[in-house]
């Protein structure tokens, strides 16, 4: 008789992995969008409060609420929240209920920090060159915890984000072009010395969006 063949050597099936995609798009906690809100609303408001003590600007609607309080001398705050009132629809009719909602609430409590802020700190000496790197940091920093937790702070921020979302254009580059513009617009309230710093800013925190807010990195939208 001839001896029966070696049984093959079984080989364990390897544990499945979770796809790396599907941990990226994972709900995020009440606790988590709360926390991410405040914290970016936080940074943002630190930002503005720099660029108003060496009177600087910013792009977007925040850029435009600038602007108008050079000119009128009404606070920063108020024109902010104001501003942003026409930008709802747009941002419930095309990025949802849920993103409206938190901006909605980004751009309240955004206007109550850049409101009060001031009362509880002040910076007595800071150049404007610092002013505008350190705020556009802390401006790019703070619109990316929103953006990741589906919010924004209105305005081009909106109209970004979903033009990212339908057409594919990176946020950042969309926003930085719209940015710019507007605070070349400033040239008429703001001494051209200032606006060649908010402009630093503008690209400076462009630039942060622009390489951390990647199409497929985050899926947040």
């Amino acid at each position: 008789m001839s001896a029966s063949p070696d049984p093959q050597p079984t080989t364990a099936t390897p544990p499945a992995v979770e796809p790396l995609a599907d941990l990226a798009i994972r709900s995020h906690t009440l606790f988590e969008d709360a926390q991410a809100i405040f914290t970016g609303t936080l940074f943002v408001s630190l930002a503005l409060i720099l660029f108003a003590q060496v009177g600087l600007l910013t792009g977007g609607t925040a850029g435009a609420a600038f602007v108008l309080h050079y000119a009128t001398g009404i606070s920063l705050g108020k024109l902010f929240f104001l501003i942003n009132l026409p930008f709802y629809w747009f941002a419930w009719t095309r990025m949802g209920r849920e993103f409206t909602i938190k901006t909605f609430i980004s751009i309240a409590l955004l206007s109550v920090l850049t409101e009060f802020s001031p009362k509880l700190f002040a910076i007595d000496r800071i150049h404007p060159a610092y002013a505008a790197v350190l705020g556009g940091a802390l401006l790019g920093s703070g619109c990316l915890f929103l953006a990741r937790h589906r919010a924004s702070l209105g305005g081009a921020t909106i109209v970004s984000l979903y033009l990212q979302k339908a057409k594919g254009w990176r946020a950042g580059k969309v926003q930085m072009g719209m940015d710019c513009a507007i605070v070349l617009l400033a040239l008429t309230v703001v001494e051209p010395q200032r606006v060649a710093y908010s402009v630093l800013a503008a690209v400076v925190m462009n630039l942060f969006i622009a390489v951390n807010h990647k199409p497929g990195r985050y899926a947040v939208l």
